[in-house]
Parts: C-alpha cells; sequence; structure tokens
C-alpha cells in the first residue's frame, strides 16, 4: 500500500460531542485519514476541554469554531482506513480512559496502521503497548465499579422504593458499565450517582443524566447497620491480609464503603482475637453423623 501523503501543515481542531464520543470520533478520524492530515496536525477536544481553553476568547474563539469543522469539508484523497476488529474493540475501551491524550493516540495508532498494515503484529510497539495499557486499566475500574457499588433503599414520594449508590470511578465507565447492573438487578429499580454522570434503571429502560455530587446520594440507613453486623461476625481475624485487602480494595474507595469504617478496628485486633480462637477449647459439634448412614449399600439395595 502506497504510504499517506500528508497535507500541508494545516492545523485541524476537532471538539467531540462528549468524552465518550465514540461515534464522533470515528467519524472525524475516518475523514482525516482519508485526506491524508497527519496526526501531529489534529488537537481533539471535548466541550469541557474547549470551555477551560484559557487562548480560546476573542478572534481566537472564532478561529478555532472555524477550525473544529474544517476536517469535514476536507476532501477524500485516500482510500478508507481498513482495520482488524480487535483495533475497534481496544479503541471502544481506550476512549473511556480519562488520560485527555487519549485521542491523539488513538488517532496515531489508526493512521500508522494504514500507512504499516505490519503494526498489529507488533505487540512490542510503543503506542500499542501505551494503549493496551490504558484500556487494562479500564478493564479494572469496571470491575471495582462491579465490586464497590452500595445500594441504599431511597423511598419516593410515590412510595416506590428505588436503590440508589455513589460511586467515583477513575474513567469514563458509568455508562458503559450500565449493562452489567441491568442484567444483575432487572426487577429492581435503582439509580447510580456518580461525578460523570448519573445512571437510572426504572425496571423497563435505561435513563442517563449528568453528573452529581456526593451531597446528592442517600445518607445512611438501618439496612447499612444490618450489614456491618454481618461484616463484623464473619470477619476471620487469623485470614487478615492487609496488603492483599489493599490491593484487591484499594484505600481510595473506603470513604464509600460502609464496611470500611470496621477495617482499622477489626484490623488492630485481629492479633488478639486469633490467639483466643487458637486458645480456646475444642467444640463439639451440636449434631453427630450417623456412621450408619456412611456405610456403602449392599448389593441387593443396588
Amino acid at each position: 500500500m502506497q504510504p499517506l501523503a500528508p497535507t500541508p501543515r494545516e492545523r485541524h481542531s476537532v471538539t467531540l460531542a462528549h468524552p465518550t464520543d465514540w461515534a464522533g470520533f470515528r467519524q472525524a478520524a475516518r475523514a482525516l485519514v482519508q485526506a491524508g492530515v497527519a496526526p501531529e496536525q489534529v488537537d481533539w477536544f471535548t466541550p469541557a476541554d474547549a470551555a477551560d481553553d484559557l487562548f480560546a476568547s476573542g478572534e481566537a474563539a472564532h478561529e478555532a469554531a472555524a477550525q473544529a469543522s474544517s476536517w469535514a469539508a476536507l476532501p477524500a484523497t485516500h482510500p478508507a482506513p481498513q482495520v482488524p476488529p480487535d483495533f475497534v474493540r481496544l479503541c471502544e475501551q481506550l476512549i473511556l480512559h480519562r488520560d485527555p491524550a487519549r485521542f491523539t493516540l488513538m488517532y496515531r495508532l489508526l493512521w500508522r496502521m494504514t500507512e504499516q498494515p505490519d503494526l498489529r503484529h507488533d505487540p512490542l510497539d510503543a503506542d500499542r503497548m501505551l494503549a493496551h495499557h490504558m484500556a487494562r486499566a479500564v478493564a479494572r475500574d469496571k470491575h471495582k465499579m462491579h465490586a464497590f457499588v452500595r445500594f441504599r433503599p431511597v423511598i419516593q414520594p410515590d412510595g416506590q422504593t428505588v436503590h440508589m449508590a455513589w460511586f467515583e470511578p477513575d474513567h469514563f465507565i458509568t455508562e458503559a458499565n450500565a449493562g452489567f447492573f441491568i442484567r444483575r438487578f432487572t426487577q429492581m429499580h435503582w439509580a447510580i450517582l456518580t461525578p460523570d454522570a448519573c445512571i437510572r434503571w426504572d425496571g423497563k429502560a435505561l435513563h442517563t443524566s449528568p453528573g452529581a455530587q456526593r451531597s446528592d446520594a442517600p445518607p445512611p440507613d438501618a439496612g447499612e447497620a444490618l450489614w456491618l453486623t454481618y461484616y463484623r461476625h464473619i470477619f476471620n481475624p487469623a485470614r487478615l491480609k492487609l496488603n492483599m485487602m489493599k490491593k484487591e480494595m484499594p484505600t481510595r474507595y473506603w470513604h464509600n464503603l460502609p464496611e470500611a469504617a470496621l477495617i482499622s478496628e477489626l484490623a488492630h485486633t485481629a492479633h488478639e482475637r486469633s490467639a483466643r480462637m487458637v486458645a480456646a477449647e475444642a467444640t463439639v459439634p451440636r449434631r453427630r453423623i450417623n456412621p450408619v448412614a456412611q456405610q456403602p449399600r449392599d448389593d441387593a439395595a443396588r
């Protein structure tokens, strides 16, 4: 395949609809590749980025707005890019990462794959390694959300109970993770609030809304006190491995987990409780196993 010939060094600015605008990114990236626009000629933004741009004021703002739409009118001088399905799946995860440079990395990989088809077979390429590292971080964050969301029942004015939860993800995973909670709690009405977005399931359809604040989440309830009592009683001091616990349940999540308030106390007394367990006399089981029931059946009974 003949290498892409980049256009003159004109810069192009692309402002996506939202931080996870996968459809918008695909459309812009395809048009830019077909126009021969090199990665270093493209600046990627989201509405929040554009609002924070201190230099986008006055005439500069009008110029940036004109450049933002210029990519759509570029003439297609090259064929449409062809990439393997696994690259598409990788980018679908990568766009959920919070790093602002993710769009630049995705477009650079797309451009390079168009120029270097063998790149897809090079697992040690620096860009590919970075992309997979970021995708794994997104996958870990999704798993942590599955494990650490804690619902609290809230009675609505109409008498209906909605189970609400607050979570602070590292990446933009809230809407992408909705399917897991729909499948797991299909019959339950629930809502998950995060700083990025809120999702609500009414038993039939999923609703999304802008992000919320921690104060919007419901306070502790009586059910939470029951859960803490249960957690305290099932805690086994002899199996405590604090470092492993922190690895599986990082401390940054603790302030949103009811049971985390007990960890310091339980860990502090774990050694003493373990010693008492070892020193205690053996207990007699309440129910003995009938030895007759353990004997094999004779041939006549078979």
